[in-house]
């Protein structure tokens, strides 16, 4: 059976509940809490000019969640639970969804709560909560961690012709990078709101030479082969997310309106062809496996032994490293012909 290892850690922006405050209602005068303590039809505000932090989360090796190392608030390795799903309605009748998250100290006493919007939350709007959700927030999250495509994306086959996302099925066999010919486990969708942690990010054509446009998730991992080490990675095979790309011309964030977007599960993980580029497939994990079909989350043990993406361990770099004026364009060069 393959060794497995916690998934790399994930960066999320993240309100202190404290700084969210009710200011009509039956909690009027209180911060946003636990959903026990929550009640429909109250109004919360943030502040003006309070921005979102980072808090980077990983998972432990006994499944449960954690604040991770190369965080910006909270503890690393402060244990993190996932209370509750909510949902709030703005002034104009938009629909604004949000996952609570809490810290708890070594005492298992709280230490912190944080929202984690899913759409964007600006500050001096009053904002009515009219969902509370503690059933589905794990499958929420889930769709959060999962890296994915859209549609319309171009996909390689073994063949080496190229097929749209949209248009394959389960059995397919993909060329893969590092294991040749894989058939597809599984292919999930999802159609959300193009907004905040959802809105995805598009490599224009060129930017990595590629031929045509890559639209894919925020944290979808793309591999990068360095001819040279332009970003002092010390090395020559790097995971870059997508959303550490980002620069506002060759590679920009398509935010608003609705995305469809698309797994694909192999018996492991695997870098596969997108337009051209080199990217990751679906990773199972305690964050991931929420969205699978529950037959098949039953049966992953068996199915697919010891899920892991262990042959890329240690290939990821840091948002740090690419603190680059045009981090796309030195990897271009440094990956070109």
């Amino acid at each position: 059976m393959a060794r497995s290892r916690p998934a790399p850690p994930q960066s999320l922006p993240v309100f202190r509940a404290s700084d969210i405050v009710a200011t009509d209602g039956a909690n009027m005068g209180d911060s946003l809490s636990f959903a026990s303590e929550l009640l429909l039809d109250d109004i919360y505000e943030l502040p003006y000019g309070i921005e979102p932090a980072r808090l980077s989360i990983q998972t432990r090796t006994d499944n449960s969640f954690c604040v991770a190392p190369d965080t910006d608030v909270g503890t690393p390795q402060a244990a993190l639970h996932l209370d509750c799903a909510l949902t709030f309605m703005s002034p104009d009748g938009g629909m604004h969804d949000a996952l609570l998250l809490v810290e708890v100290d070594e005492n298992g006493d709280v230490a912190d709560i944080y929202l984690l919007p899913l759409t964007t939350i600006t500050g001096s709007i009053e904002y009515r909560l009219v969902g509370i959700d503690t059933e589905t927030a794990r499958q929420k999250f889930a769709q959060v961690a999962c890296v994915s495509f859209t549609r319309g994306t171009h996909i390689t086959l073994s063949s080496g012709a190229q097929r749209l996302i949209e248009d394959l099925q389960v059995g397919d066999r993909i060329l893969t990078r590092d294991d040749g010919v894989q058939p597809i486990r599984w292919i999930g969708q999802t159609t959300v709101r193009a907004l905040g942690e959802f809105a995805p990010i598009k490599i224009h054509a060129g930017a990595l030479n590629n031929e045509n446009d890559l639209i894919v998730s925020p944290d979808h991992r793309l591999f990068i082969y360095q001819r040279s080490d332009k970003v002092g990675a010390g090395r020559s095979e790097l995971l870059i997310k997508a959303r550490h790309l980002v620069n506002g011309y060759t590679v920009t964030v398509m935010d608003g309106g609705f995305v469809d977007y698309f797994q694909l599960l192999f018996d492991s993980h695997q870098i596969i062809y997108a337009e051209g580029i080199a990217a990751e497939t679906m990773l199972i994990d305690p964050r991931t496996k929420p969205v699978l079909p529950q037959d098949l989350a039953f049966a992953m043990d068996d199915i697919i032994p010891g899920h892991s993406d262990l042959p890329h361990a240690g290939l990821d770099v840091s948002e740090n490293l690419l603190n680059h004026p045009d981090a796309a364009e030195l990897l271009r060069k440094a990956s070109g012909h």
